[in-house]
């Protein structure tokens, strides 16, 4: 089985009680971790360690990659037409090889709560090269985390 891809439902409250800051200079710390095919998280996954994450999963902290992945660097959300939006910088595990069909966007400021599952749709691989995550455009119907 592979993980399924969304916004973890705990993140959808936590938005409301104001547990995550996405600001660029003074909002949380948000990191990025890679998934084997073998990971079977979902939407109901609630934090990076513990919760309902299968940890086993992860892609091995080998050749440019270490546990617990990247850190993000947060955009500030901004507001397009009537769609709240946030986004991330494009980031890269250099010189690495990577085998990766998933990755777990959370929280690691605060209890490294999950936020989004995201699923690349086949095994990505890298081999002694850089392995890189572009983030789409900070805009409505675009932007990787959408309040509608």
């Amino acid at each position: 089985m592979v993980a399924t891809a969304g916004i973890c439902h705990t993140f959808k409250q936590e938005l409301l009680v104001a547990t995550h800051n996405f600001t660029i200079t003074t909002g949380d710390v948000f990191k990025i971790a890679l998934m084997t095919s073998a990971s079977t998280n979902t939407p109901t996954t609630d934090h990076y360690s513990g919760g309902t994450i299968n940890i086993n999963s992860e892609v091995a902290a080998t050749g440019g990659y270490t546990a617990g992945g990247n850190t993000l660097a947060n955009i500030t959300p901004v507001l397009n037409g009537t769609e709240g939006c946030a986004s991330f910088s494009t980031t890269t595990w250099s010189t690495s090889t990577i085998t990766a069909r998933s990755a777990m966007i959370y929280n690691s400021t605060d209890g490294n709560r999950a936020v989004a599952i995201l699923d690349f749709g086949s095994d990505k691989v890298s081999s002694a090269g850089d392995f890189t995550i572009t983030f789409p455009a900070q805009t409505a119907g675009n932007a990787i985390i959408r309040i509608t």
